[in-house]
């Protein structure tokens, strides 16, 4: 009876006093960064570092559709969504311009089932892409000899992928189609990378399958949109609370619990 008391005891004095290698367990996720190893991008409101947050925002945004003119401009294929518009415009009497807001209106209907929810930066994505595509295709001049356009479209497929990961990383709320992008990520666990390339080349299909072009550079932005975009979002992401240090993890403050996912989905 002494015996089976003893060893209750030390058990107890076990559990409440964690050995050394629970604190190395809690260390094997960085602070800030998603178990699934890409940073969080759940939207953080507006009013948190504003300064900081909104020129990262406006910069991605217009620098997305400025990215959009240059391979428009390399006449070497558009990137999928294009080529998706393209594509229902053939069977459709409305505009290019039109069918992309009724793409994205739809594309915000998908955002039901993944809790994602519109933002100040969703409508941002809306109103800067149409004038900075516009200001870019009347800078960057039409019929380019080959080199040229081969420049642009290589320049055009890395500023893509930067500017998303700027602005989709300001954490502000993304636009209809990274919205979709961040939702499908966070909800099935799997990197930015793949589910941004698996999407490209679905829109791809339907695209073509309607009528629309396809090109070398369609391909290309469809399998390298999403490795770029990966690449920078770590550098970009705003981490929540700014510069203040993340609290120690739960071992260290004697408390057990489990840490939540940073990048669970809000709501």
């Amino acid at each position: 009876m002494h015996v089976h008391q003893e060893a209750t005891g030390m058990k107890q004095k076990i559990t409440d006093h964690p050995g050394r290698d629970a604190p190395r367990r809690e260390e094997r996720v960085p602070a800030g960064r998603a178990p699934g190893g890409h940073p969080p991008l759940t939207y953080v409101p507006l009013g948190e570092r504003p300064l900081t947050r909104l020129p990262r925002l406006f910069a991605g945004l217009a620098l997305y559709g400025f990215s959009l003119s240059l391979m428009l401009r390399a006449s070497l294929g558009v990137n999928p969504w294009s080529v998706l518009y393209e594509g229902l415009g053939r069977h459709v009497p409305l505009s290019f311009g039109t069918i992309s807001a009724v793409v994205g209106v739809l594309v915000l209907l998908l955002w039901i089932p993944l809790r994602q929810r519109p933002t100040f930066g969703t409508f941002a994505n809306i109103a800067v892409l149409a004038l900075s595509s516009d200001l870019g295709l009347w800078l960057v001049p039409p019929h380019l000899d080959l080199p040229a356009r081969i420049g642009l479209l290589a320049g055009g497929v890395l500023l893509n992928g930067f500017s998303i990961a700027l602005y989709v990383g300001a954490r502000l709320g993304p636009g209809p189609r990274d919205g979709l992008m961040t939702g499908m990520s966070a909800v099935t666990g799997r990197s930015v990378r793949l589910v941004r390339t698996l999407i490209e080349l679905t829109v791809l299909a339907a695209g073509w399958l309607l009528g629309g072009k396809v090109g070398a550079g369609t391909v290309l932005y469809a399998l390298a949109v999403g490795p770029v975009t990966q690449f920078f979002l770590p550098r970009f992401a705003y981490r929540f609370g700014g510069d203040r240090p993340a609290p120690p993890p739960a071992a260290h403050r004697g408390g057990g619990g489990v840490t939540p996912r940073a990048d669970a989905p809000a709501g």
